[in-house]
């Protein structure tokens, strides 16, 4: 039976068949130092605003691409990081001390809901369902006026849950 697949927990049960990352997640919080901070219960701070032309001190711009890297890999089994890794990606190229904060706060985040994943429940005779997801931000980018979007789709016999894997 299948266990673990690239990283991601596998578990398959009678009612249900559970994806997680939360060894993953663990790993990326002691990569990026954050491993005893202390967690939170946002993904980022509200009406956050960032730029390129920031002008607070660089970062090592290395490790947070490491990071925000890493991230990208966690979205798979943890959709409600989506939206904030792809703001946070937007400054990869010249991270910046802000830019820093945010990540550091999604990290704390990371870590508060370290053992959430993706259920996927059994059901047998049922319909196909289609469930969908979908966040955005209109044109929130200061620096190019673009906007930051993502959408999960599923397609099977009972609904998505979103849920504590532990």
């Amino acid at each position: 039976m299948l266990s673990y697949y690239l990283g991601i927990k596998v578990r398959q049960g009678k009612e249900a068949l559970t994806l997680g990352q939360s060894m993953y997640a663990l790993k990326l919080l002691e990569r990026s130092g954050m491993a005893e901070c202390k967690p939170c219960m946002t993904l980022m701070e509200e009406r956050l605003k960032l730029t390129k032309a920031s002008s607070t001190a660089k970062v090592d711009a290395t490790l947070y691409r490491s990071i925000v890297g890493g991230m990208c890999y966690l979205v798979h089994t943890r959709p409600d990081i989506a939206f904030t890794v792809g703001y946070v990606s937007r400054f990869i190229e010249d991270p910046q001390e802000d830019h820093w904060a945010a990540v550091k706060r999604l990290l704390r985040y990371i870590k508060e809901m370290v053992d959430q994943g993706i259920l996927f429940p059994k059901t047998s005779g049922s319909r196909l369902q289609l469930t969908v997801f979908s966040n955005a931000d209109i044109a929130g980018d200061i620096d190019g006026r673009r906007s930051t979007s993502g959408v999960l789709v599923f397609l099977g016999s009972a609904p998505i849950s979103w849920m504590s894997l532990k």
